[in-house]
């Protein structure tokens, strides 16, 4: 079972590995925190210096655990608007060593566990390019529902919910 902890400065060397091509980097996140390729030290910059999106307590970067202790995906939450009900997942990623193995669906799992019973939010948001069927995959799994297609570049971007009242812890 995987294990979540606050994300540390040297957890931002294994995330940029792991954007290992253009393709893979834009599916994380477009452009939002620069050009391919990315150092880590810009991972570092945006979720240290700037707090994420320079609001002040409004941005947690987690790092996922494995039996090991080795770091084997990440995801941020914020809030959105200053609505402490409201939480927004973004820039998954799991090491592409173990893709496919349902990594991604379990980090988030204990995600969704912190958001709702530690932060008490009502409602979860994550975006996914259209793009990118695997992650939209995972996420429908965990019981996000899609409400809008937002035009993007490069992709269009669709939005999905979970509310509360619609989660089903499953192990």
């Amino acid at each position: 079972m995987l294990r979540l902890r606050q994300y540390k400065r040297c957890d931002s060397e294994k995330i940029a590995k792991w954007l290992e091509d253009e393709n893979v980097y834009l599916k994380w996140g477009g452009k939002m925190m620069g050009d391919y390729p990315l150092p880590a030290a810009a991972i570092d910059e945006t979720y240290r210096a700037k707090n994420g999106f320079c609001e002040e307590d409004n941005f947690y970067p987690w790092v996922a655990l494995d039996d090991n202790d080795n770091v084997v995906g990440h995801f941020i939450m914020r809030y959105l608007k200053g609505d402490r009900r409201l939480l927004r997942f973004g820039w998954v990623i799991v090491d592409d060593s173990k893709r496919g193995r349902g990594y991604g669906t379990e980090m988030l799992r204990a995600g969704l566990r912190y958001a709702f019973g530690i932060f008490g939010a009502e409602k979860i948001t994550i975006g996914v390019f259209e793009k990118n069927d695997i992650a939209a995959n995972c996420y429908r799994k965990l019981g996000f529902k899609e409400v809008e297609t937002v035009p993007g570049d490069p992709w269009n971007v669709i939005e999905m919910e979970l509310p509360r009242e619609d989660w089903k812890d499953v192990y």
